[in-house]
């Protein structure tokens, strides 16, 4: 058994399920409303768990957990220092300038005197050659001790120095709090009793465990929309769509190819920061349960404006006074929460158009992502989705799965483990297959090191693009391989 749990800042879900691959059975779920400690809100989800399909804790083979708090916290300001120091290579890996270490030392010294605990270390084309910031990274550990936290840009970000430098200088803003929030995760399903290891939802639908989390927060932004995606391709039997997550608040509109969340093949901005490590591509409108519904000279809007959390108190349904989508979910039928008597004199003219107002921006925003002319289909997921009509304008057809409410949650229980090359190969005559082979079967090994099961492993992404303006047929390779976690292995 596994339990799956996605932690949002709304509500948090979780599933038991039982069974691998196809034959995956969900045996219990439910979603309840995210508490401000997140210690007590996962001891509280998993005795709900425990009240619906009792369980030994001793049968669980796993805990996978996909949070919003990294992401959440990016909202508060940090501060921080920076410095330069002489070093780096050039694309083939050869040496632009040679790395300077007592000008390292002396940058460590007024480090410590400024009682920094926390260091982004990003080099010029580390992802091809990573050998200074191993060594930097010696010199700053030896020099500041242990218990300052280093970040590695070679390690978090994809080829592009200033976008992979933002996503070091952020991952190493959160290494305290990803401390706390993961000892914590990992406190609370150890205090029910459950001694199976405890992994984190990854920006791509892979897994980490809690010391990869630990080090790399930064890779748990988007786990979210990723996980709803993983569960809407299980739930629904398809592996390539869109998938609609409706929410609270928005809507994520998102394509699965093969299974997985389609990559951004450009930098993302997080919080407002230019980034370039792996993040799925997602498009998000502000369409949710929560959203006001208003009219304004016989025209309907739905959102962008949204009650979110509030919705249970001031949806009319809940005995407040503000039109939301809930309330015309529920006017129409579609939904019974609430009371339905305090949407009984709705126009039913504004009911209809407020739903056909949902159909055509979702519609829109399904159009907008896709690639190809063929037809896409499109799988409805979140607690949100009863907004939505079997058939979209455009005609496309709406498959809304069984545990569609729930879908994160189960996404989170079934990801897989994951290990990725993307770097920029120096590619002789008569080479090509050699170098290809090569990098397929490094991301292979990153796998397999990860903790995946060898015998499962598959290539799921495959990209070579040669970049004619670097000399000596330089070319970027970037693969992807997956496969089951070892169940039972830590």
């Amino acid at each position: 058994m596994r339990i799956g749990i996605d932690v949002g800042g709304t509500n948090t879900d979780a599933v038991l399920l039982d069974g691998h691959g196809a034959d995956v059975r969900v045996l219990a779920a439910n979603k309840s409303a995210t508490s401000e400690d997140v210690t007590a809100g996962i001891i509280d989800t998993l005795d709900r768990l425990q009240a619906e399909r009792s369980f030994d804790p001793a049968q669980v083979q796993a805990v996978m957990i996909g949070t919003t708090h990294f992401i959440n916290a990016l909202v508060e300001a940090i501060s921080g220092r920076s410095y330069l120091a002489h070093g780096g290579h050039e694309f083939d890996g050869r040496h632009i300038a040679e790395l300077d270490e007592d000008e390292l030392r002396r940058h460590a010294t007024d480090m410590a005197a400024h009682g920094v605990r926390s260091v982004a270390v990003s080099s010029v084309f580390s992802p091809v050659s990573n050998e200074f910031e191993l060594r930097a990274a010696e010199i700053l550990r030896s020099e500041l001790g242990d218990d300052v936290a280093i970040s590695l840009s070679h390690e978090i970000g994809r080829i592009g120095l200033l976008e992979r430098e933002n996503a070091t200088i952020i991952n190493a803003a959160l290494r305290e709090l990803a401390a706390s929030i993961v000892d914590g995760l990992a406190g609370a399903v150890a205090g029910h009793g459950i001694a199976a290891p405890l992994y984190l939802s990854q920006n791509d639908g892979t897994l980490m465990d809690v010391d990869f989390a630990r080090r790399y927060p930064v890779a748990t932004f988007a786990s979210g929309p990723t996980n709803s995606m993983r569960g809407a391709a299980l739930l629904s039997g398809l592996d390539t769509c869109a998938v609609v997550d409706v929410g609270g608040t928005t809507s994520d509109v998102g394509v699965l190819t093969h299974g997985f969340p389609r990559e951004a093949t450009t930098e993302v901005d997080v919080a407002g920061v230019r980034t370039n490590f792996r993040m799925p591509d997602v498009l998000s409108i502000g369409i949710g349960g929560g959203s006001l519904v208003a009219e304004d000279n016989d025209l309907v809007t739905v959102g962008p404006r949204s009650v979110g959390y509030r919705l249970t108190e001031e949806a009319l349904v809940f005995g407040g006074t503000t039109l939301t989508a809930t309330d015309i979910a529920v006017a129409a039928g579609r939904a019974e929460v609430g009371s339905s008597d305090a949407v009984a004199d709705l126009d039913p003219r504004l009911v209809k158009e407020a739903l056909a107002r949902v159909a055509a921006d979702i519609a829109d925003a399904v159009e907008r992502m896709r690639t190809s002319p063929d037809p896409l289909p499109v799988v409805a997921v979140g607690g949100g989705s009863i907004l939505l009509p079997d058939d979209l304008p455009g005609s496309l057809a709406v498959h809304r799965p069984d545990h569609f409410a729930v879908a994160n949650a189960i996404g989170a229980a079934i990801a897989q483990v994951g290990g990725e090359v993307d770097r920029v190969y120096a590619i002789d005559p008569g080479r090509r297959d050699a170098v290809v082979d090569e990098a397929r079967q490094e991301a292979v090994d990153r796998a397999v090191a990860a903790g995946a099961d060898p015998a499962q492993v598959r290539i799921v992404d495959f990209d070579e693009v040669p970049i004619p303006y670097l000399p000596g047929n330089a070319t970027r390779i970037r693969c992807k391989a997956v496969g089951d976690l070892r169940l039972g292995q830590s």
